[in-house]
């Protein structure tokens, strides 16, 4: 990989010696002389390195508020702060910004040459860490041929580029952050940002400086959410959990487009697609005073529904071998087969969802990457009050006309799930007649799964 280094200075001398000695060591450099310049260069593209001056034209310290803006974009960034007049003060306050050294002039060229090395490094590996777990628990995909995903994937279709808001709900794990970056990688943003703010992880007090950003006593900035994600979408995960006096704050957002970062007296305009998603009733929630009814009309102009996954059986092992594969690739360990303990996992009610039998999968290739131990883990990995499996066990204190009929119930249920309900295949498959498999399933009370 060739990295490139962005060199911020005012100093026309600091400038080319360092763009010097980085190109002679073999990485690629672009040069910003001013605090605009900066700005404008990292909007263009992100560096993989940043160098950065601790005083350029603005202010005393806007090299600060560059090294901030650039962690308002990616985090991973490694910024290397470098001043000609720096104290243990202004050093310390870099480093928690996130800094990922300080050095002051006139530097030591093998020291420095040394801090790049290592944040190339620490890039690589950060990105490296951030890709597997991406190609793991950010899958690409909607997996499945249920009816509600069929419905959902046409529904994306249908509003991926167009500009209106989206309200996603589903159960927890169910698959709504994928659904929304579906829209995302479909829509004409798709090369602007996709930001994520959970309103479930965060504190009370922090809300409104996540969302718009804090103007500080020193000048410098923190960007909230509304600007990171500007020209792309934000994702507003667990909406619900937005404190009602903040709600109407973003009312006024929705409706203005434009904000004030808090201590700030300028107006930010907004340009920023919102979607958003929560795992509780909004109606049920409004009647409960805890949400405003005229915030969730302007956020769910488009509603997409979720089902939870024991509602979409037929879902299971497609999604099961697709993570048993994904898992496979990423951990480079033996292919395993789920098809022999399928039925446990078809008669599972799923209270985590998706996100419970990926994790499922996982424990299994990990602890069992032979199968010898495969249907052990299953059985402990499950809940038992979620299980639907009829146990021989559950036969000791009953009549047999009643354990026969209890196993035959549950028997048929689990290969009609296996056949999504179809009569046909399934009374080809248990060895009967439709209409004899018809008869069987209204005298034990089985209800059309279709």
């Amino acid at each position: 990989m060739s990295f490139e280094i962005l060199i911020i200075d005012d100093n026309v001398d600091i400038r080319l010696i360092l763009k010097d000695l980085i190109t002679q060591a073999g990485y690629k450099t672009r040069i910003a002389v001013n605090f605009k310049q900066a700005l404008s260069e990292i909007d263009k593209k992100l560096p993989d390195v940043a160098i950065i001056d601790v005083k350029l034209d603005k202010s005393d310290n806007d090299g600060i508020e560059v090294l901030s803006y650039i962690k308002s974009k990616n985090q991973n960034i490694p910024v290397i702060i470098i001043s000609g007049h720096g104290t243990i003060e202004m050093a310390v306050k870099s480093l928690q910004l996130g800094a990922f050294e300080f050095i002051q002039k006139p530097f030591d060229r093998d020291r420095l040459m040394n801090f790049i090395k290592r944040a190339t490094e620490n890039y690589t590996l950060k990105n490296e860490n951030q890709n597997l777990q991406s190609q793991l628990f950010h899958f690409n995909e909607l997996i499945g041929v249920s009816p509600n995903l069929i419905k959902i994937k046409d529904q994306i279709k249908k509003i991926s580029n167009s500009e209106s808001r989206v309200l996603i709900n589903g159960a927890t794990g169910s698959g709504k952050e994928l659904v929304a970056r579906k829209i995302h990688s479909n829509s004409s943003r798709s090369d602007k940002p996709f930001i994520v703010l959970n309103g479930a992880l965060l504190d009370v007090q922090t809300y409104e400086k996540e969302l718009f950003g804090e103007e500080k006593d020193n000048g410098s900035i923190s960007y909230g959410v509304l600007e990171k994600a500007s020209n792309g979408i934000l994702l507003i995960d667990e909406v619900t959990e937005i404190p009602v006096e903040t709600q109407s704050k973003i009312l006024r957002v929705l409706t203005e487009q434009k904000f004030k970062r808090i201590n700030g007296n300028l107006d930010i305009k907004v340009d920023v697609r919102i979607i958003c998603s929560s795992s509780k009733d909004l109606k049920n929630e409004i009647k409960l005073g805890n949400f405003r009814e005229d915030l969730f009309h302007r956020l769910g102009v488009f509603q997409i529904q979720i089902e939870s996954l024991k509602n979409r059986v037929e879902d299971i092992p497609l999604l099961a071998n697709y993570f048993v594969n994904k898992i496979f690739k990423t951990y480079n360990i033996k292919e395993f087969d789920l098809n022999d303990n399928m039925d446990y996992l078809l008669n599972y009610n799923w209270p985590g969802n998706v996100r419970e039998l990926r994790n499922l999968i996982e424990r299994i290739a990990i602890l069992s990457p032979n199968n010898d131990k495969t249907l052990s883990i299953i059985k402990e990995s499950l809940k038992p009050d979620e299980q639907n499996i009829f146990s021989i066990n559950d036969t000791l204190s009953i009549p047999l006309k009643e354990a026969r009929e209890n196993f035959e119930k549950e028997y048929l249920i689990t290969q009609l799930k296996k056949f999504s309900g179809n009569i046909s295949k399934t009374s080809k498959f248990v060895g009967m007649e439709r209409s004899a498999l018809h008869r069987k399933l209204k005298l034990l009370g089985v209800k059309d799964l279709n």
